[in-house]
């Protein structure tokens, strides 16, 4: 069946705003969620850096220091739990000049939730190995499309704390606007060195003899943070590691650089977020406001359409043209004269020149032709009456012929 134009746009503008609260607020909140599976490099360099060879036992410096970042999602480690996400980081800080002296090397997973983005404790948690390290807080991303003018919570994988990461200003980067977090940790005591260190290296002369010395690291990381999508777009650390006596008299330094993230890696990160940011608009913004849009123009003008459509049924609607007369013409239905008898000259009507006519009704007697005649009466049959043979000579002819 047939159905108006009115109907069907007003069938469609009712559909687009029924899916667009569907989308927004249900669709929107199943889909927004960091990926499980994450690859992602990066790279910082470092020039003017020094740090303690060990294998020449001294300290260098006005060294360029590179560190190799990899992130690495592990779509198993969770359990089967999906809200999860399990994101696996290793950093190889090594020298340009020498790179196969590595001057140090960071490793640690971490757990957390996918829409909020807060670490959590579970799937084999580890910092350097160590799964009793307690995280909290703030781990690799910011809130997810939800990034506020606000300080965080972070957790310092260096030092094994959480430090709060404060919000700094607004920043353009790679052509986002994005919010700058600096984040102070300050000097803290990260383990005991097994062995003794040389007081010659710490500064307090030979005489002094090996002493007995804990680890220490201090940093000011800052990262540039997409609000639409939680994501850092660019890092910079300066780092800070030493050695010191427990009275503090001798100190070495094992690392210090100013490790800013190259180009490169910032456009890679830039690409990221901008994709992931379009996908998180498409649910949140693009369709449901696309759609209430699209359902309130379709509406109106499946309106319209409808008073148009009942406008033009009210007028007057002409007579259906006249119906074919038996003659095969169009025009007045009245009496029309009888067409004259066919003859030989002048063909009939309707009928090809030339054609012959079908023959006549069969007749009772079962021929064709006319009206069946009326019984004749029955023949009478014919006698012979012989002939008397003439003289012999004579002609046959009678006298006076």
């Amino acid at each position: 069946m047939r159905r108006p134009l009115s109907l069907i746009l007003i069938a469609l503008g009712a559909f687009c705003l029924t899916l667009a609260p569907l989308v927004k607020f249900y669709v929107a909140d199943r889909t927004v969620l960091a990926p499980l599976n994450r690859y992602q490099r990066s790279q910082l360099v470092a020039t003017n850096a020094q740090y303690f060879d060990m294998a020449t036992f001294r300290t260098r410096k006005g060294v360029t220091l590179i560190a190799e970042n990899t992130v690495r999602g592990d779509t198993r480690a969770n359990g089967g739990d999906d809200s999860i996400a399990v994101w696996d980081s290793s950093s190889i800080i090594y020298d340009k000049a020498f790179p196969d002296r590595q001057v140090d090397i960071q490793s640690f997973r971490i757990a957390f939730d996918r829409r909020t983005s807060e670490l959590t404790e579970c799937c084999g948690t580890h910092v350097g190995g160590d799964p009793k390290v307690r995280m909290s807080g703030y781990g690799l991303l910011y809130p997810l499309a939800n990034v506020g003018k606000r300080d965080y919570p972070f957790f310092d994988l260096i030092t094994r704390q959480t430090v709060p990461m404060r919000f700094q200003g607004e920043e353009e980067i790679g052509g986002i606007d994005t919010y700058r977090f600096v984040q102070q940790v300050p000097v803290t005591r990260t383990g005991a060195v097994e062995a003794k260190v040389p007081g010659d290296l710490l500064g307090m002369g030979r005489k002094a003899g090996p002493q007995k010395v804990d680890r220490y690291a201090s940093a000011t990381i800052t990262q540039w943070v997409d609000p639409r999508t939680g994501v850092p777009v660019r890092v910079d650390q300066k780092v800070d590691q030493f050695v010191r006596t427990p009275d503090g008299r001798g100190r070495m330094t094992i690392a210090s650089a100013d490790l800013k993230m190259t180009e490169a890696s910032v456009a890679s990160l830039v690409r990221l977020s901008d994709g992931n940011a379009f996908k998180i608009a498409m649910v949140r913004s693009y369709v449901p406001y696309g759609g209430v849009l699209a359902g309130l123009a379709l509406l109106l003008l499946g309106g319209i359409t409808g008073l148009l459509n009942r406008g033009r049924r009210g007028k007057a609607v002409p007579a259906p043209p006249a119906p074919r007369r038996p003659d095969g013409k169009f025009g007045d239905t009245g009496p029309v004269a009888a067409p004259k008898p066919a003859s030989k000259s002048e063909p009939v009507p309707g009928r090809a020149a030339g054609t012959v006519p079908p023959p006549a009704p069969r007749r009772t007697d079962g021929k064709f032709g006319g009206v069946a005649p009326e019984e004749a009466p029955p023949a009478v049959p014919l006698t012979y009456t012989p002939v008397p043979e003439r003289p012999e000579g004579g002609t046959g002819r009678r006298p006076g012929n």
